[in-house]
């Protein structure tokens, strides 16, 4: 399937944005701008008063939460403006089922939430916002209700996604996603990223599609934050996605600052302020443009019931429970040896918390008292164990530190060889191993001790609170698909794990770059060498299409060809039934 789509309001915002429009530094310079734009206030089209576009949330059985934001000019920056809106069962809104009126303000940086409640559930709505001093109306919104629990349902469907990074390309895999015939959308976190202009992610194409981050700083203020989230939501394939489906959503650590915990992270450091006043406008500014329903900001852990089909629990992995990550490097000794036992002891630490016993008891309350089928838990990391051996990891990672000497690739070739040899001759019974081989093969660390392999302790305890249910676990974080098997310590199936890709983010490819030869080397190693895993892909950009019936869960994965140019083509990559 190929998609290019040039609307005259997406052709506006860009002029808006070449120009340095309105999204500069301050709310006030980008009301002056608007005004320069609009030839003194009003613009009969209307389009760029409602840039940002719309968008729905958290959709239940009678209540879904509608968005928008309106670009006030300077001189209407210090009022309150009224905005009117409708929601219809027609397109034409005909049949105007809920209307009223909410205040757009610089207290919330004229985004406008509205929880509308009353509704028919398993029904289709369409929504618009209205601002009749200047005549202007919105885009019309696409959203449903869900069925009521326990009710019978045959079919869901969910396209899962994670990871937008602004300045590594058009957005096209939401463009992919408003066309396909998803339900709900399962935004796993990643939404944004802090980084500064010539950060994670830029690339060649970045200035050439006009993709620098706004503000070109890493993001501090709630200033920041909020233009940041205003320039990602310029982008025509993000705001068709959310003009065509309804957002159920999670945030990851870019939404804060790289991986991120309960006290701190990576990408934070004193000269930047207190860390727990970052998060808390970083929050802020989320709940602004990306709300959830839940009655306490902050908390973001909540389950979706649809019909007697799917219970939708989703998890908060990164922030409100996570203690601060182990670190290889700490293990090293002075004589470069790394302490096997020492890391072991930290790894088993039953203290160690990644959910928290708050979250876990209520995700245990969740989970049993649920009557549906499946239950889907849509959470940031990967749950899957995925341990390989260490000289294989460590080798990996001088390359992601920048080192690929001729020497280094060459070793980093002859183990990935020589470990899939070890392991394919030890699968198959080969008495001949010596000690030796068996050994490198039996000398294994978690790939990523910001996942779920950091805390295995506590993922026991999710595993015994979902025994005997037919599970299916959404993953996000890395940038590259998945297909896990999930089993306890006692070798007892859990459930499958299904990790999408990511929309532009760098995957194993922004290590080792895209010589075929040395992406397929590493994903066939990792799916020999790490028992569980069914499928890896590391080099592509895309989602997954997951379908719900009483019998199975089909997991789609979906990538695009390219985030170079807003011409792409849909591919269909391999595709995973379990029948729970």
């Amino acid at each position: 399937m190929e998609r290019k789509v040039q609307s005259r309001r997406a052709f506006l915002a860009k002029s808006i944005l070449a120009s340095g429009g309105v999204i500069l530094a301050s709310q006030l310079a980008a009301c002056e701008k608007l005004d320069d734009f609009l030839g003194g206030g009003n613009d009969d089209d209307g389009i760029p008063r409602f840039l940002h576009g719309v968008g729905s949330f958290d959709p239940i059985a009678n209540a879904v939460i509608i968005w928008t934001r309106f670009t006030p000019t300077a001189d209407e920056v210090q009022q309150a403006i009224r905005i009117n809106w409708q929601m219809a069962t027609d397109i034409d809104f005909q049949n105007i089922v809920k209307e009223g009126m909410q205040y757009a303000n610089l207290e919330n940086d004229f985004t406008i939430v509205q929880d509308v409640t009353g509704l028919n559930s398993n029904g289709k709505y369409y929504y618009r916002f209205m601002q009749e001093d200047v005549a202007v109306t919105s885009m019309t919104g696409e959203t449903i209700t869900l069925p009521e629990a326990g009710v019978p349902v045959d079919n869901l469907k969910v396209a899962v996604c994670s990871c937008s990074n602004y300045p590594a390309g058009l957005f096209n895999v939401y463009d992919a996603i408003a066309n396909s015939d998803a339900d709900l959308v399962l935004h796993l976190g990643d939404y944004i990223y802090e980084y500064q202009v010539g950060g994670y992610g830029t690339n060649e194409n970045t200035s050439v599609l006009g993709r620098e981050h706004d503000p070109a700083t890493e993001i501090l203020s709630l200033e920041d934050y909020r233009l940041r989230y205003r320039q990602y939501r310029t982008d025509e394939g993000l705001q068709l996605a959310h003009q065509k489906k309804p957002f159920v959503v999670i945030w990851d650590d870019h939404e804060i600052t790289n991986d991120a915990y309960n006290e701190g992270a990576e990408n934070h450091d004193e000269s930047e302020g207190d860390y727990q006043a970052r998060l808390q406008r970083a929050i802020q500014v989320h709940s602004e443009y990306l709300p959830v329903r839940t009655d306490t900001l902050g908390v973001i852990y909540r389950n979706f019931e649809y019909g007697n089909l799917v219970n939708l629990v989703m998890l908060d992995t990164r922030i409100i429970g996570r203690d601060k990550q182990l670190s290889f490097t700490d293990f090293f000794g002075a004589d470069g040896a790394f302490d096997f036992v020492g890391f072991a002891g930290a790894l088993g630490d039953s203290g160690r918390a990644l959910m928290g016993q708050e979250q876990l008891a209520w995700t245990a309350n969740a989970v049993g008292g649920s009557s549906a089928k499946w239950q889907v838990l849509g959470q940031q990391v990967l749950m899957g164990t995925m341990t390989v051996p260490a000289e294989l990891l460590i080798l990996i990672g001088q390359v992601a530190a920048g080192d690929t000497s001729p020497d280094t690739l060459g070793a980093l070739q002859t183990a990935i060889v020589d470990l899939s040899t070890l392991k394919a001759r030890a699968l198959a019974g080969d008495p001949t191993l010596t000690e030796a081989e068996l050994g490198r093969l039996a000398a294994q660390v978690p790939y990523n001790l910001d996942a779920w392999d950091g805390y295995a302790v506590e993922r026991e305890q999710l595993y015994a609170i979902l025994n005997g249910k037919s599970t299916v676990v959404f993953a996000g974080d890395t940038h590259n698909a998945w297909h896990n098997v999930l089993t306890d310590f006692s070798g007892n199936k859990v459930g499958e794990e299904f990790a999408c890709s990511s929309v532009t983010s760098p995957g194993f490819e922004g290590i080792f770059g895209t010589d075929p030869a040395t992406i397929a080397g590493i994903e066939q190693a990792f799916t020999l060498l790490i028992d569980g895993l069914q499928y890896f892909d590391a080099k592509q950009r895309g989602y997954v299409l997951a379908e719900f019936t009483q019998g199975a869960a089909t997991a789609s994965y979906r990538f695009i060809d390219t985030i170079g140019s807003a011409a792409y083509t849909e591919i269909e990559g391999n595709t995973a039934t379990y029948s729970g």
